[in-house]
């Protein structure tokens, strides 16, 4: 079912990809400008989040079978996670995305000039804009309880801006002195940047379109930023110790932005004397190499800061399901979900288990 759900949504967006096209008379403007936003948009993902409110709908709705055009509106979510990578790429500086060029990069194609960076920089801009404004045109096109489709429209309006403050964060903290950032602090972003669009959101709008219990929305929205701060930490961990193909992106990109996360977190903390000074000199220098990765590598091992991001996520998906026993979802519904969910976490040991075994070898 998983799958027949994920070829739905992959065949809907391209279907409103197309219908746009004609709507928006984007081929009067530069043929780029939406071949561009197409192929970004059509690239292979795990198609998560639209998949999570279509589940999480299905599995509260007394009507018999799925609303019209519920595939077409969990697009939106599909939209949303491409604006918000558009623009993360840029602010990252990040040549690719899921293992091709990235649509800044792309755009830079558009003319020829001398200064091809701002050109792309500027157009991906206006391009993640766009891919937002056509989000929310999915989200519309269903068909339901215009006050329950109110209700939804807000809280994924209300999603979309609590990323953005998310980001905002991150890009503060980027810029921020190891010592001063806490490993709360390092939660709240968690929470805003990535549980609140990937997990949280989708489920919740979801619940809202099908007239879900208040009780089962609030805890709906609990589930959702325990799996987003789990996956997070997992993310955190694989951008450090998996390799460039498998996350598709630079494994350099995360140390090379000074991002802190629970691991740095972890180190500093539990770091002293000439290991936490060396620490410090090694994630603060200005441009990192791989000699570097490998030396922080080492660091987050040897000083506990792995097993330790580890144990964090196996307390916050235990917690997560412990929640799912408690949702008056539809049976089905609920086993579709919680496998959707813990199914992303496989990678998490195996990667832990070869960096040990790397780092007991070197």
């Amino acid at each position: 079912m998983i799958k027949t759900y994920k070829k739905h949504i992959d065949q809907n967006l391209q279907n409103f990809l197309i219908k746009i096209r004609k709507e928006y008379k984007f081929h009067l403007v530069h043929p780029i400008l939406f071949e561009s936003i197409k192929n970004f948009c059509s690239r292979k993902g795990k198609r998560i989040r639209p998949l999570l409110m279509i589940l999480s709908y299905n599995g509260y709705t007394k009507k018999s079978g799925s609303s019209k055009n519920l595939y077409t509106a969990s697009t939106c979510l599909e939209l949303l996670h491409n604006f918000m990578l558009i623009h993360d790429d840029i602010i990252d500086c990040s040549d690719l995305r899921r293992g091709k060029p990235a649509i800044h990069k792309i755009l830079a194609k558009t003319i020829k000039t001398n200064n091809k960076k701002k050109l792309g920089t500027d157009l991906a801009i206006v391009a993640g804009d766009i891919v937002y404004s056509l989000a929310i045109n999915a989200f519309l096109s269903i068909n339901e309880d215009s006050q329950r489709k109110e209700q939804a429209l807000k809280y994924f309006i209300q999603t979309a801006a609590h990323t953005a403050i998310g980001e905002f964060i991150d890009i503060v903290h980027g810029f921020e002195k190891i010592n001063r950032i806490k490993e709360k602090d390092v939660f709240l972003n968690y929470s805003l940047k990535t549980a609140r669009y990937t997990f949280e959101g989708p489920l919740v709008i979801g619940a809202l379109l099908a007239g879900a219990p208040k009780k089962d929305i609030k805890k709906l929205s609990r589930l959702g930023l325990l799996m987003g701060q789990a996956f997070q930490i997992q993310d955190d961990i694989l951008g450090i110790f998996a390799s460039e193909k498998n996350i598709g992106k630079s494994i350099l990109s995360d140390i090379a932005e000074f991002k802190k996360t629970i691991l740095v977190c972890h180190a500093y903390r539990t770091l002293s004397g000439q290991k936490k000074k060396a620490f410090v000199k090694c994630f603060e220098k200005p441009k990192k190499t791989y000699s570097d990765l490998t030396t922080i590598k080492k660091i987050f091992i040897e000083s506990g800061s792995l097993d330790y991001s580890l144990k964090k996520v196996a307390t916050l998906i235990k917690e997560s399901k412990r929640i799912f026993t408690k949702l008056e979802l539809k049976p089905k519904y609920r086993q579709h979900i919680e496998d959707t969910l813990f199914k992303l976490f496989k990678q998490t040991d195996r990667i832990a288990n070869m960096a040990h075994l790397k780092n007991q070898k070197s």
